[in-house]
């Protein structure tokens, strides 16, 4: 398929550019999620119920934060451009909460629960500034249906390739320390990975805002976050498509990832987590390349739909297994791994095509606004799988460090193998309606340039 402009080709090495800071990004992942509340509860004395109400209040932050950010990023006028400016300075604070939250101070009680209560907050609220301007930036380096594809498996691929080394990190480092178990040891670990991360975040950052310039073909977008920004996205008929297909989906798997430690504990009986983790991400990263091909030849949604179909089909079959089925588990992770890759690069693309049609229906580029609204629903779906998942084990009498009975077992397989199974087709059915084709896209790009050259023209979705 011809791309549609040929300035709009980009070279690997900008790709690979654009891709870094999400490599640096992915530390705000399993280090921040599960190894820094442990940290605080068992090291620094935190009251685990507090570590709960903060982390949710956290992600109700997010809810208002996000879409807000997308809105200010679209507003913005600078000569960095209007993403650049939140990734650079935004990135400094975003190393610098990081390491007070993983370098705490030796307090305890209040002043230990407040430390973290303010620099998790802040964590988070420079993860916004960074992420939204930077998910938002990727759109516009190029309208290419399939350039835009590569792009994309390029920064989540080094996503995936950044969260093996964040889930490795703290394993790695205790592998070179005397004692991890002590207290010392494990402050000393969490500074050596604060070290590790923070000059990580900003050098990406920095090298990203230096080598990489936006293309503004666009009008920027000059509302504020009110009606007039809710009416633009409601008519946006494919956006709903995608991201409800995307939402329920992504409520399905965030089940798994929650439960696995639990599922491969108690069900399979095995010690082995680390290493099924290491092979479904391994997996997924290694089959990327061959997914941008597949999505050359058959088009982007029927990629998403092919990698969604043997997903599900693979991981539908660890509902069967049970105690000392290390072998078949391995498999099923394996087969099931070659899809997730496309499952989360394939929406990311395809939502900038989306993005092209709002510009369409409104004359504006809302890079900024799509993704915020996006990244509400990333994190909520994740949110309530985190929340679902440990609440419907807790209720069916899970017991921590024991045997448990065979309704938690059943419970398990249910919540990690079956619910996400579902929620894969059903995520698949709606996709089925999708109706941005290369063809259909190259109509939009189009259009948009005549509406520029003052000519009245047809929407795209209805010739």
């Amino acid at each position: 398929m011809k791309t549609n402009r040929p300035q709009d080709r980009l070279p690997l090495g900008r790709k690979i550019t654009y891709g870094l800071p999400a490599f640096a990004l992915a530390m705000v992942g399993i280090p921040v999620y599960v190894h820094i509340p442990k940290f605080y509860t068992d090291v620094i004395g935190v009251n685990i119920a507090w570590i709960g109400a903060i982390l949710m209040g956290v992600r109700l932050f997010d809810a208002f934060s996000d879409p807000l950010m997308g809105v200010v990023s679209d507003r913005t006028q600078s000569r960095l451009g209007r993403r650049r400016p939140f990734m650079l300075w935004g990135s400094i604070g975003l190393a610098a909460a990081t390491f007070l939250l993983f370098v705490p101070p030796h307090v305890t009680g209040f002043a230990a629960t407040a430390w973290f209560a303010m620099t998790i907050v802040a964590l988070f609220a420079f993860w916004t500034v960074v992420t939204v301007p930077y998910e938002a930036l990727g759109p516009a380096l190029t309208r290419d249906y399939t350039e835009r594809t590569s792009l994309f498996a390029w920064r989540d691929g080094l996503l995936i390739a950044g969260t093996l080394l964040a889930a490795a990190s703290p394993v790695l480092i205790e592998g070179l320390q005397g004692n991890p178990a002590t207290a010392a040891a494990q402050r000393q670990k969490f500074l050596w990975i604060a070290l590790l991360y923070a000059p990580l975040l900003i050098g990406t950052c920095l090298w990203c805002v230096l080598r990489i310039r936006e293309k503004e073909d666009g009008k920027a977008s000059s509302t504020t976050l009110t009606i007039r920004n809710l009416k633009s996205v409601g008519r946006n008929r494919p956006f709903w498509i995608l991201l409800t297909a995307y939402m329920i989906g992504a409520l399905g798997s965030n089940l798994p990832a929650t439960l696995i430690l639990y599922y491969v504990q108690y069900v399979l009986e095995s010690s082995r987590a680390d290493l099924f983790l290491f092979l479904y991400f391994a997996s997924g990263i290694l089959l990327l390349p061959a997914w941008i091909g597949v999505s050359r030849r058959i088009g982007k949604k029927n990629a998403w739909l092919a990698s969604m179909a043997i997903n599900t089909l693979a991981f539908s079959g660890v509902y069967f297994l049970g105690a000392g089925d290390e072998w078949a588990y391995a498999v099923l992770v394996v087969v099931s791994g070659m899809g997730f890759g496309a499952t989360l690069a394939l929406p990311s693309a395809i939502q900038a095509d989306v993005i092209d049609y709002d510009e369409f229906l409104t004359g504006r580029r809302q890079e900024g606004w799509y993704i915020g609204i996006w990244s509400v629903v990333k994190k909520l779906a994740a949110a309530l799988g985190v929340g679902a998942g440990l609440t419907l084990l807790g209720m069916a009498g899970y017991a921590p460090g024991q045997v448990q009975p065979p309704e938690v077992i059943q419970t398990l397989k249910v919540l990690y193998a079956l619910v996400p199974s579902v929620c894969n087709a059903a995520a698949f059915a709606i996709a089925l309606a999708f109706p941005i084709s290369p063809a259909i896209h190259r109509r939009i790009v189009e259009s948009i340039a005549l509406m520029k050259q003052g000519r009245e023209v047809a929407d795209p979705l209805k010739t």
